[in-house]
């Protein structure tokens, strides 16, 4: 299996009214996110972004609105997963997306990879995620979503 780039696309897939779709990873019981995956070679980060929004949950990211953050996060990469990286690499450079659906959908979950799914107001999906990039995002969407509503 080869080896993961260091560097993935966040997505945070949420709703105008500010719910947010968790997902709880198969590998890690009991922790929730929102969509993540790494960047492939050839693709650009908006690639990345709506092939993993469409691997995990099944939206096809244009039939919605995916939003480019222009926000990145460095972060030092879980020990239990660093297998998955070339040797020696431990960190990770995250670029943000936004996912705009119009109502709380359900996602079609790939198993291999997640157990179940919620949808939560913001601040709750804030508090649920175990990573601090993660969460840091999702507080940022009243900004974000106050932004799109403006333009």
């Amino acid at each position: 299996m080869p080896y993961k780039q260091p560097v993935s696309a966040l997505v945070v897939i949420h709703t105008a009214d500010l719910q947010v779709l968790l997902i709880e990873r198969a590998d890690y019981p009991g922790s929730w996110q929102s969509v993540t995956g790494s960047w492939e070679p050839g693709e650009t980060m908006l690639q990345t972004a709506a092939r993993e929004a469409e691997e995990e949950t099944g939206f096809v990211a244009a039939d919605f609105v995916l939003s480019d953050w222009q926000l990145q996060n460095q972060f030092e990469i879980f020990e239990k997963w660093r297998h998955r990286y070339p040797p020696g690499t431990t960190h990770n450079t995250e670029h943000v997306f936004g996912l705009l659906l119009p109502i709380p959908l359900a996602p079609r979950l790939a198993p291999r990879e997640h157990l179940s799914y919620v949808w939560l107001p913001w601040q709750q999906a804030a508090d649920k995620v175990f990573s601090w990039t993660n969460a840091a995002a999702i507080r940022q969407l009243p900004q974000r979503v106050g932004a799109m509503a403006a333009t």
